[in-house]
């Protein structure tokens, strides 16, 4: 299936957006309807589809949408007197909150699930998620404090290693339903061991 070239916007493009955000995060990719997600948004059927063609394009558009809010998550403030230790614990604690979320696990499933179909899906997922988490890991890791603490030849490639540990067994855990809802106390388990096992790797 191709995407539309362009998806056109308007004055409900947003609240389209919303309603269809809420429905996913309820419902699930699956169990949404285009009926409900209507219903949600306050708009008729005729005013979605006037945005978006079916489900799947629907659900892109809440992705890169989601996607985007969360890489706007700045875990590095200016003039912040974070160590490099707790500004790296901070970074895995802002990233497992968003993997392990209902919604992030929900993305996940259906991008794996659609992508030799609906190939969009997946590299939109990619680009909108991983890469843009890794490229802003990587500045971190490339700024002159954490120079000063830390010695890396790729950053790029250790900004994608520090978020690899923190997917752990506890991605797994959620991913198959073994554990729903994983307790603070846990992500920040998991969050200062990979803040360890990266540390022990590249630390001056």
């Amino acid at each position: 299936m191709n995407a539309p070239a362009q998806i056109k916007k308007g004055r409900k493009f947003d609240q389209v957006i919303e309603g269809a955000r809420t429905v996913f995060m309820r419902e699930g990719y699956e169990g949404a309807s285009v009926d409900e997600i209507a219903r949600d948004a306050g708009v008729s059927k005729a005013t979605l589809y006037s945005y978006f063609p079916d489900k799947q394009h629907l659900f892109l558009a809440v992705l890169q949408s989601e996607c985007a809010q969360q890489s706007e998550v700045e875990f590095l403030e200016e003039g912040s007197d974070l160590s490099v230790e707790e500004t790296l614990h901070v970074i895995c604690k802002t990233l497992m909150t968003f993997i392990l979320s209902r919604f992030g696990q929900d993305m996940f499933r259906v991008c794996v699930a659609e992508a030799q179909r609906f190939p969009e899906l997946g590299r939109t997922f990619y680009d909108s998620g991983p890469k843009k988490w890794g490229r802003k890991i990587a500045v971190y890791l490339d700024s002159p404090r954490a120079r000063a603490a830390l010695d890396i030849e790729d950053t790029a490639l250790a900004a994608d290693q520090l978020a690899q540990l923190c997917r752990a067994d506890l991605m797994l855990k959620v991913l198959f339903g073994i554990e729903k809802d994983p307790a603070e106390a846990e992500i920040d388990r998991i969050a200062a061991e990979a803040v360890k096992t990266f540390l022990a790797r590249y630390r001056r």
